[in-house]
């Protein structure tokens, strides 16, 4: 029989594992709630494959552990791997798969919710119910239909962002590297700083890699609209959070929603109720009210999870039965 250790196990994914392990009872699967690391890699012994979904980094000895305990492949139940050195993955012989498509509505529609409550100005007039005011005098909103909403990267999320935004009547651009001329009915291709000088949102969609890293910096935020909002539902490094914080405190940006942030490692996830925060960012950011922050949630539905959960076993059952995933990175 084939074992698999899924790592990192939430409560909620539990009954997604089950679901699964009943349509393969030629599978054992083990559960593990901790995370993988170099001292926590010596639990693989015995096991044929590996699923993990974290936002520490796996250290760069465990790939040859991996390779010692007879593994030939490491896999992540989410769309980004950052977290993975890919090559040193390769030079040790495992394979490495993600899930770049677990579930693009998701994702989506947080971005479609957060526009929805900035444009409605929703977290100010939260702010004054708190303090029992209910006057609405100074918070007009906007309707979306008047809209100009910016995708960048418009893939599998963002192009299906684009279709909500635009069934609601709102004007989409976007920026892609690779136009997909599928998406010609519901958007307008333009340049990134096109997009950025004409839309009132800017909703951002893209991998993190060496080319986005920094991708929205002071130079792009200063394109924008100082009526403008940014939501970031991709990777945190995207986004010169310094250059955000800056723009947002001088009023050149309305606004932004960011679900996720560099550093989120070391706060998101986690109780720090009555702690001390660990970053600086986040404390101006929690500070403003302006602006939202959920805790890279964006994945986090029904359908979402019951898909990573299927499609990362499914990938390596496949490797591991000498088959091949069409998720290899």
């Amino acid at each position: 029989m084939k074992k698999i250790l899924m790592m990192s196990v939430r409560e909620d994914e539990k009954e997604a594992i089950e679901n699964w392990s009943e349509r393969h009872p030629d599978v054992e699967v083990g559960i593990d709630e901790g995370e993988l690391h170099a001292d926590t890699v010596a639990k693989l012994k015995g096991f044929d494959g590996v699923v993990i979904q974290q936002r520490s980094l796996v250290e760069d000895e465990v790939y040859a552990e991996l390779k010692n305990l007879g593994l030939k492949q490491i896999s992540t139940r989410t769309a980004g791997y950052d977290v993975i050195n890919v090559n040193l993955a390769h030079k040790n012989g495992l394979k490495v798969t993600n899930v770049p498509a677990y579930s693009p509505r998701s994702v989506a529609e947080l971005a479609l919710a957060h526009t929805m409550r900035l444009i409605r100005n929703l977290e100010l007039f939260d702010e004054r119910a708190e303090e029992q005011d209910f006057r609405w005098i100074g918070l007009k909103g906007k309707e979306i239909h008047t809209l100009t909403i910016g995708i960048i990267g418009a893939g599998r999320i963002g192009g299906t962002a684009a279709k909500l935004f635009n069934a609601l009547g709102a004007k989409v651009i976007a920026y892609d590297i690779k136009p997909n001329p599928e998406l010609n009915e519901v958007l307008t291709y333009k340049s990134l700083n096109e997009v950025l000088q004409e839309s009132d949102v800017i909703s951002l969609h893209v991998d993190l890699n060496e080319t986005t890293k920094g991708l929205i910096g002071s130079e792009e935020l200063a394109l924008m609209k100082p009526t403008a909002f940014l939501i970031n539902e991709c990777r945190g490094p995207v986004v010169d959070t310094d250059a955000l914080i800056a723009a947002l405190k001088n009023k050149k940006l309305a606004g932004a929603a960011l679900d996720t942030l560099t550093g989120e490692e070391n706060f998101f996830n986690f109780d720090l109720r009555g702690k001390e925060l660990p970053s600086e960012q986040l404390k101006e950011l929690r500070a403003m009210n302006n602006v939202i922050l959920t805790p890279h949630v964006g994945f986090y539905t029904n359908v979402a999870v019951q898909n990573m959960v299927d499609i990362s076993l499914d990938d390596v059952l496949a490797i591991i039965s000498e088959k091949r995933s069409d998720h290899e990175i």
